[in-house]
């Protein structure tokens, strides 16, 4: 049986394509759930809103490829330092704070 290519980083070392497929694939659900109607909220017709949703999914999408496989480390590397790890979280629970702040400026 052949084995599915694994994606690379950027040094050309496999590495796991979980953590980018999830974060896309939740990306997907929450932009084209909310998207379309805050963009309705925000007085776009729907093409516009839907293409408005989609272009901030790209965004997200492209960012989430840079972090999670052009700078992955190899899946051989062992884990992540406890510093690397609390600076990637804090960095992540900023970034959905600022998210949930934005979803409710439609509300105030």
């Amino acid at each position: 049986m052949v084995a599915a290519p694994r994606p690379r980083n950027r040094r050309g070392e496999p590495i796991d394509p979980v953590p980018f497929l999830v974060t896309t694939g939740l990306a997907f659900t929450l932009v084209f759930s909310f998207g379309p109607l805050y963009g309705l909220a925000y007085g776009l017709s729907l093409p516009r809103a839907l293409a408005a949703s989609a272009v901030g999914f790209a965004g997200v999408a492209l960012v989430a490829h840079r972090q999670l496989v052009r700078s992955a480390p190899p899946v051989d590397a062992g884990p992540l330092p406890s510093g690397q790890r609390f600076e990637r979280l804090l960095y992540a629970g900023i970034g959905l704070g600022v998210a949930f702040l934005a979803l409710t400026l439609p509300l105030l």
